[in-house]
C-alpha cells in the first residue's frame, strides 16, 4: 500500500537518520551465542525457526513478547495445467542490537518449490510500503501461492476473505519469501522503551533491518548461492533500491533483479510547492475521465494517454511556471484540464488549473455526490459529508480491502500454515506513519541515488518498474519523469510498463497476468 502523501507533505523529510539508528543493528545478525535453528531438520515444525534458533540468549524480559516457533508444512496448489509441490514456512528472524541483546522478531512467509536445485532456484524477497503496511497485499493479491479475489467496487468489509489457487503466482519459477517490517503483520518489538523503536521507524534503520532479515534468511535456509531477486510496493519504492544497496555493500550479498510495484521514487514531486506534482498526476486524472465514458469503458490503456503525456511534460509545464500572475497563461491551462478531466470550467479556473490528488477526487463526480478512490480513482464510493464544505472521506478504493485482507491473513498463517501468534495481525498500522522519523533536513528522502548506484555496480542487474493508470497515490507519470533522467547505461536495463487498475493494478486480472508474464521474463533472463 502507498504511503500518505497528504500527512507527508506536513512533515519535514530527509534521507538522514540518527545515529543509533545506523549503529544499533550494525551486529544485530550476529547474537553472542552459537545458532540452534538447525538443530531440528528441515521441513519439520521449528527446524528453520529464527526465534527458536535465538532463543537461548533471550532475555527473560523479552519472552512475554516471543512470537511462536517457526512451523513448516507441505503443501499441494493444484493450478490449471500444472500442480505444485512446496514447502510453505510462516515464522520469524530475531534481530538482535549491537550489544547482542533481542531488539525484534520480524514475520516472515516462505515457499519454496520441492524437488528444485537449491544452488540455482532464483528466490525473490518481496515487501509493502506504508511505512506501516505488511506484506500480505502482494501476497494475497499478486505472487503468492493463495489469491483473495480483489475487486475493487465488488469487494466490501464484510466480504468473504476465503482465499483461493492463485494461477498468476510466482512459484513457477521462483520460491518466495514475503517479509513483514516491524510492527506490521505478526512482527513486534521484544525490546521495551523508544530506542528500539527509533532504530526501526526510520528510513534507513528500516532498510538495514529488511537487507538483514533478507541475508539472516539465506543462511538459514542455505540459499546463499541462490539467484536473488527483490520486490517492493509503494514505499517499497523507497526501500528497494536501498536494500539493494545496502545488500551490496554491508551483507556481501548481490542482487540480479529489482521489481518495484507502484513505487514512489522521489518524495520532491510530492512536497511543498513543486509544479512537477501536478505534472504526475495530470495522465493518471485524464485516464480515469477517459474509462467512466461508456464508450471507452474498460479500455483504457497507456497508449490512449500519448497527447495527455506531451501536453502534461510541454504547454502545461510552460503555463505552470509561468504562474497565476499570468492570467491568460493560467486561464489557458484550466480552461484545458477542464476539457481534459470534464470538470466544471470555473471549478478549474477557481483552483487555476492545480488540482491537488484530493480536490480532484471530490470534484471529478461531485454532482452524484460520490469521490474517486486513492488507490483507484476508476473506483467511485458515497462522500459521507457531500454538503460539508470540507473535505471527510476515506478512500472506496482502499479502507474495504482491510477487513478481508486481515481475515485472508490470519486464517491462512493459522490454518493452513499451523502459525498462531498472540496478538493482533496488522495490515495497515497507521501508527508507524505518525512515528516514522523521515528526518530534518531539507532533502525529502529518495532512492533514485541508489538506483543509479546499483545499476552502475552491477551491470548484470535488470530493474522492472510496473504502474497502475488510475493510481493516484504513487502516479505512474511521476515515475516516467524520474526513470527518464537517468544516464543512458541505466535506462538500458530498467524497464517500464503501465497496466489497466489502480494502485494494486494486480487485483485486476489482465493486469495480474501481464505482470507475471514481465516477472518471470526478468527472472529467467
Amino acid at each position: 500500500m502507498a504511503t500518505n502523501v497528504p500527512a507527508l507533505r506536513r512533515a519535514t523529510l530527509v534521507l538522514a537518520v540518527s545515529a543509533f539508528a545506523l549503529a544499533g543493528l550494525a551486529r544485530a545478525d550476529d547474537p553472542p551465542q552459537p545458532r540452534a535453528e538447525a538443530a531440528a531438520p528441515a521441513g519439520q515444525k521449528g527446524g528453520r525457526g529464527g526465534a527458536q534458533g535465538a532463543s537461548q540468549n533471550s532475555s527473560s524480559s523479552a519472552e512475554p513478547h516471543r512470537l511462536p516457533s517457526d512451523s513448516t508444512t507441505k503443501q499441494t496448489l493444484d493450478l490449471p495445467g500444472r500442480s505444485l509441490n512446496f514447502a510453505a514456512t510462516a515464522g520469524s528472524i530475531r534481530v538482535f542490537d549491537g550489544k547482542g541483546e533481542p531488539v525484534a522478531d520480524i514475520a516472515y512467509t516462505s515457499y519454496e518449490l520441492d524437488g528444485a536445485d537449491r544452488a540455482t532456484r532464483p528466490v525473490t524477497f518481496l515487501f509493502n510500503g506504508g511505512p506501516g503496511a505488511s506484506s500480505a497485499w502482494l501476497q494475497f493479491g499478486a505472487a503468492g501461492p493463495w489469491r483473495l479475489p480483489l475487486d475493487g467496487e465488488a469487494l466490501s468489509p464484510s466480504a468473504s476473505p476465503e482465499v483461493k489457487p492463485n494461477a498468476e503466482t510466482w512459484l513457477d519459477f521462483t520460491d518466495l519469501v514475503f517479509i513483514d517490517p516491524v510492527s506490521t503483520g505478526y512482527s513486534r518489538f521484544v525490546a521495551t522503551g523508544d530506542d528500539a523503536r527509533k532504530s526501526f521507524y526510520s528510513v534507513d534503520g528500516d532498510v538495514n533491518s529488511i537487507a538483514l532479515v533478507i541475508r539472516r534468511w539465506l543462511e538459514k535456509h542455505d540459499r546463499l548461492t541462490s539467484p536473488k531477486y527483490v520486490a517492493g510496493e509503494s514505499y517499497g519504492g523507497i526501500r528497494g533500491p536501498k536494500v539493494v544497496r545496502q545488500l551490496q555493500l554491508q551483507h556481501g550479498v548481490g542482487v540480479r533483479g529489482l521489481i518495484l510495484v507502484s513505487p514512489l521514487l522521489d518524495f520532491r514531486e510530492f512536497t511543498g510547492t513543486s509544479l512537477l506534482q501536478y505534472v504526475a498526476t495530470l495522465p493518471s486524472y485524464v485516464a480515469v475521465a477517459r474509462e467512466a465514458k461508456e464508450s471507452t469503458k474498460g479500455a483504457i490503456k497507456r497508449a490512449d494517454l500519448a497527447d495527455v503525456e506531451a501536453y502534461a511534460r510541454g504547454e502545461f509545464l510552460a503555463d505552470l511556471v509561468k504562474g497565476e500572475a499570468d492570467k491568460e497563461a493560467t486561464n489557458r491551462l484550466a480552461d484545458k484540464v477542464a476539457e481534459l478531466t470534464g470538470i466544471d470550467q470555473s471549478v478549474s479556473r477557481r483552483l487555476a488549473g492545480r488540482f491537488d490528488v484530493g480536490e480532484f477526487r471530490r470534484e471529478f463526480d461531485r454532482k452524484n455526490g460520490k469521490v474517486t478512490g486513492r488507490y483507484d480513482a476508476s473506483v467511485r464510493g458515497f462522500d459521507p459529508y457531500p454538503d460539508s464544505s470540507s473535505s471527510r472521506f476515506g478512500d472506496p478504493s482502499g479502507d474495504a480491502l482491510q477487513a478481508p485482507l486481515t481475515s485472508a491473513a490470519v486464517d491462512l498463517l493459522t490454518h493452513k500454515l499451523n502459525w498462531r501468534p498472540d496478538g493482533s495481525y496488522e495490515v495497515l498500522n497507521g501508527a508507524i506513519e505518525g512515528h516514522w522519523d523521515f528526518g530534518r533536513g531539507i532533502n525529502p528522502p529518495q532512492s533514485v541515488s541508489e538506483l543509479r548506484q546499483i545499476l552502475a555496480t552491477d551491470a548484470k542487474l535488470n530493474v522492472l518498474v510496473a504502474h497502475g493508470l488510475f493510481d493516484l497515490a504513487t502516479p505512474y507519470f511521476g515515475s516516467k519523469r524520474v526513470l527518464d533522467q537517468l544516464p543512458a547505461f541505466a535506462t538500458q536495463r530498467v524497464k517500464f510498463v503501465v497496466y489497466p487498475g489502480g494502485h494494486m493494478f494486480y487485483s485486476r486480472d489482465g493486469s495480474r497476468r501481464a505482470l507475471r508474464s514481465e516477472v518471470e521474463t526478468l527472472i529467467r533472463e
